[in-house]
């Protein structure tokens, strides 16, 4: 729905597709273009694969030169009535999330050209999340001085609490999606400082946002909202 909604919009650019599964990934470009969304392109991705976003980096320099818009959708929550035990839950969830969003920016931000515009997309739930956190946690990552490294060693810390089974006793909330979106919301407010410091005059501009609640295989069929709107 983002790529359909650029290409609509007048995106005179390529636009790259990516998905994890090639299969799926080109289906979904042919599905496109036979919407009249010529300029599609696709490129396999696994965020969770520090090496896959390299090549993406790779592929992006050699073709283009650098890169105008970077959209980072991927994520992943499992479901309520989910089996696999909570500390497992935060390590796969926090790995997709957080790790895979990190990973991406580390391969892609060094290229991103003048004027380029980057979105985390995150959640609410990292406001609800956040607001169950203890006071001494929620200081730490209202702290307008918190590094990047810091910011993982807490993301680390949540998820061997939650393996340990202890997380709530911690100061945690008790939610892995949620607490994995405070960390790309956090982390998207420390990208945009360091790209204003690093790259003062080039007026790249990294937000976060909230999609809502969207009709997705994530979040489920009982959304109020359509992956378009």
């Amino acid at each position: 729905a983002i790529v359909k909604g650029l290409c609509k919009a007048g995106f005179n650019g390529d636009i790259l597709l990516t998905a994890r599964n090639e299969k799926l990934g080109q289906d979904a470009v042919a599905g496109l273009k036979s919407e009249g969304c010529k300029n599609v392109i696709f490129h396999q991705l696994d965020i969770c694969d520090q090496g896959s976003s390299l090549k993406l980096k790779k592929f992006l320099e050699e073709k283009y030169g650098g890169l105008d818009v970077l959209i980072n959708n991927a994520g992943m929550a499992f479901k309520h009535s989910a089996t696999e035990p909570f500390g497992e839950q935060a390590e796969v969830t926090m790995r997709t999330n957080f790790w895979g969003t990190l990973w991406v920016c580390h391969a892609l931000l060094p290229i991103l050209r003048p004027n380029a515009r980057v979105v985390n997309v995150s959640s609410f739930v990292s406001k609800k999340s956040l607001d169950q956190c203890s006071p001494e946690l929620q200081a730490k990552f209202r702290n307008k001085d918190l590094s990047e490294e810091e910011l993982c060693l807490l993301m680390g810390e949540f998820v061997q609490a939650a393996q340990a089974g202890d997380h709530t006793a911690q100061g945690w909330p008790n939610t892995a999606y949620g607490t994995t979106k405070i960390g790309v919301t956090v982390l998207s407010r420390i990208q945009a400082k360091v790209l204003t410091e690093t790259r003062p005059g080039d007026g790249i501009l990294l937000n976060a946002c909230c999609p809502g609640w969207v009709r997705t295989d994530m979040a489920g069929q009982n959304a109020t909202k359509s992956p378009e709107e």
